[in-house]
């Protein structure tokens, strides 16, 4: 049984002149736990929207998603919130801490949502997670005093401080530079491989998506599977691939000169 299961899952929106805005159209996907899966696609294709529903923020509009054999739509409101906080970790391209509270506040801030020993802890659950991202000398220093890199590892301890089940990573590099992003990742990969979390990558980063087991292109709200080979001269920031489902192989394609397209 694997830890997420998405079959035929559609999501529509109806816009203000009353059009259906289709976003995504009967996207299949397995996920075990452990497993690290990326999946590219240009901006309005609906790798936001994929995410919002893997994360129990937005529901699908037809089809199913199991989590862990269990239909989300049987579970309350309440229940999809509280598994929400629990079971998962986000981490954005916009690090989005509390600009007026230390790392270790940032950190720590989740697990007041946290019953137990979880809340009583909560400080030191958050300075041990600080010290495995490497930032146990930082604990004490205000968001606006990092860097870019340091910020985005204490946007990965907040996300983690809870010990999700999946982590769920939007352009999780997009604001960083190469040899920062690479650090981040290592960062993830290691920390999931330890603790048996799913990770999920959305990027537009070929080489990003290249270290996962997995990885697939949504394109006009359909996911396609894709295999990357790292040892390619990549073409722009999101090249074309074209997946020949049987031989597993991809070819890159120029970039068009421009792209419109709906935000999803």
């Amino acid at each position: 049984m694997s830890l997420l299961e998405l079959t035929d899952v559609t999501r529509s929106v109806r816009l203000p002149d009353d059009r259906i805005l289709h976003i995504l159209q009967g996207v299949t996907l397995a996920v075990d736990a452990g497993e690290h899966v990326a999946i590219v696609g240009r901006s309005g294709t609906g790798k936001s929207t994929l995410l919002n529903i893997l994360g129990l923020l937005d529901a699908p509009t037809t089809g199913e998603y199991l989590l862990e054999g269990v239909p989300i739509g049987k579970l309350s409101n309440g229940t999809r919130t509280k598994r929400r906080g629990r079971d998962f970790g986000f981490v954005f391209q916009q690090f989005n801490l509390l600009p007026g509270r230390t790392a270790l506040e940032n950190v720590s801030a989740p697990l007041l949502y946290a019953r137990g020993r979880q809340f009583w802890s909560r400080t030191r659950l958050a300075a041990e997670m600080l010290e495995r991202v490497g930032l146990g000398d930082r604990v004490d220093t205000m968001p606006d005093k990092l860097s870019g890199g340091e910020q985005q590892r204490v946007a990965i301890a907040r996300a983690l401080v809870r010990g999700p089940r999946v982590i769920l990573a939007d352009e999780p590099t997009g604001a960083l530079d190469v040899e920062t992003g690479g650090e981040v990742m290592d960062l993830l990969d290691e920390i999931a491989s330890q603790t048996g979390a799913a990770l999920v990558t959305i990027t537009h980063d070929l080489a990003v998506a290249a270290r996962a087991e997995r990885q697939y292109r949504l394109t006009e709200g359909v996911l396609v599977p894709i295999s990357l080979d790292t040892t390619s001269d990549w073409v722009g920031d999101v090249p074309t691939l074209v997946a020949d489902r049987s031989a597993r192989t991809e070819r890159r394609l120029p970039e068009p000169s421009g792209e419109a397209g709906v935000h999803a």
